[in-house]
């Protein structure tokens, strides 16, 4: 394998766990105050839906961040309101939160486009470009080190580079901060935090919200910069890929970036790889292609078992009198 395919795989891995890293932290969040949250595929859907359509009517691909960030904390404070107000089920609140972002972005795109479930296609300030860092030209010529840095540091897209930056802010909230250590603590024992005089409601719809933020900028990447315009389904199971990231990351930051980075590379593997041969047979194109999501079930199955989740979560909180 040449260095420069290997180059390519890298950074194919690098774009394709973007979206995976930031929905995974997005539930880091979210399952740490104690609220399990299987509606993340539905709010990385509804923000690519809003992002892709205000980056379009705008010109404005930052306007369709907001779009995408303020739509998908929309449907994260619906998700609070029935599991933490309502004391609902949790786990049947982001089954409805995905059902009704899917059927809502075709129903609206459709209404709106008349493109099959499609939006008109992203060009120049409606998509996020891909920046070129400091030194990157006049570096490309050194022998391998030149490359790497020019071609996989350099060259993506800004909602990259925050990505990459969420993950060390990630773990200084959750374990230098006062609000992390209660964030922490309410997904333990919330109990405990409420006798401490602290709302367990308010922090843990914090939580919620602030796991619908990074889900909006997860769904505005695939939109906006992955690809240019909101295509159908295009979430394609992501939201559940970072779920069982998360599981096998055992809910830590630094952990939740390499699974993320493993999915991210065999989900390039399959695309990059699509005609290959080992021991002489072909290996076919769908297999390559279904690779991520084997990953995923073989994780589920593996590590769900061995992974603690915290102490309280998925159930909801009773405030004892």
């Amino acid at each position: 394998m040449s260095f420069d395919i290997v180059l390519q795989l890298l950074d194919s891995s690098v774009r394709l766990a973007t979206p995976l890293l930031l929905a995974c932290l997005a539930g880091l969040y979210s399952e740490r105050a104690g609220i399990f949250d299987i509606g993340l595929e539905g709010k990385l859907l509804i923000s690519a839906f809003f992002s892709a359509a205000a980056a379009y009517s705008t010109g404005s691909a930052w306007l369709g961040l907001l779009a995408g960030m303020a739509s998908a904390m929309v449907f994260a404070a619906l998700h609070g309101v029935a599991s933490i107000t309502f004391r609902g089920n949790q786990l049947i609140s982001g089954v409805a939160i995905n059902f009704l972002a899917s059927g809502m972005t075709v129903v609206v795109s459709v209404s709106w486009y008349q493109l099959g479930g499609r939006t008109p296609q992203l060009e120049g300030a409606s998509r996020f470009q891909d920046l070129t860092l400091p030194l990157a030209e006049s570096l490309s010529g050194v022998p391998i080190l030149g490359p790497i840095y020019s071609e996989l540091i350099s060259g993506h897209s800004a909602l990259v580079y925050l990505a990459l930056l969420m993950v060390p802010l990630t773990w200084w909230v959750l374990n230098r901060t006062r609000f992390g250590l209660r964030l922490r603590a309410v997904g333990e024992n919330p109990a405990a935090v409420d006798t401490a005089g602290i709302s367990v409601v308010r922090l843990r719809f914090t939580a919620v919200l602030i796991c619908g933020a990074l889900c909006g900028i997860a769904g505005t990447y695939l939109a906006t910069s992955l690809s240019a315009g909101f295509i159908k389904e295009m979430s394609a199971g992501r939201g559940f890929i970072a779920l069982a990231a998360l599981i096998f990351a055992k809910w830590r930051p630094w952990y939740a970036l390499m699974a993320c980075l493993l999915f991210g590379f065999l989900d390039a593997t399959g695309s990059i790889f699509q005609n290959i041969e080992i021991l002489g047979f072909g290996v076919p194109v769908q297999f390559m292609q279904a690779l991520p999501y084997i990953l995923t079930v073989v994780i589920l199955a593996g590590f769900v078992g061995k992974a603690i989740p915290p102490r309280a979560g998925g159930e909801p909180y009773v405030k004892e009198r």
